[in-house]
């Protein structure tokens, strides 16, 4: 078990099975066939993306280093907790970018109901450290356990 501290985005509490992706996230690209076709389980699309294609993302931990991509990727994410097929929490190894943040950040405020916390900032060291289902909990102080 360890323990990482990050800054809080969007507060909130989790506990999920871990995700993990070395790459960025586009999102549009993980997103899009969730959003366009009604994959409840949210598959990622993003055959760039090795770590993540075809795996499930709804209801995990999606460990990150940061997202890339698209000026689209807030409205994204925004979308994805609108529909509930969003992760669980979203947690970045370095800054999480503004426009990701904006439609997280949108999502917590807008949308009764929904709840995707998202902390940044938690080093590359978390990231080294984290594997595909290792449970993660997040707490409202933006401290991450990982078992």
């Amino acid at each position: 078990m360890k323990t990482f501290k990050g800054r809080v985005v969007t507060p909130g509490t989790s506990k999920a099975e871990a995700l993990v992706s070395h790459g960025g996230l586009n999102t549009l690209a993980s997103f899009q066939k969730a959003l366009q076709f009604g994959d409840k389980t949210s598959k990622c699309s993003d055959q760039n993306n090795k770590d993540l294609y075809g795996k499930p993302m709804a209801g995990k931990a999606l460990c990150l280093p940061q997202t890339i991509g698209s000026t689209t990727g807030g409205l994204v994410l925004y979308t994805a907790c609108s529909m509930g097929r969003q992760p669980a929490c979203m947690l970045f190894a370095n800054h999480i970018d503004s426009l990701a943040a904006a439609g997280a950040i949108l999502a917590n405020i807008w949308l009764d109901g929904i709840s995707m916390p998202v902390v940044d900032s938690l080093g590359e060291e978390f990231l080294a450290y984290v594997k595909d289902g290792m449970q993660i909990t997040i707490d409202d102080n933006g401290i991450v356990t990982v078992i």
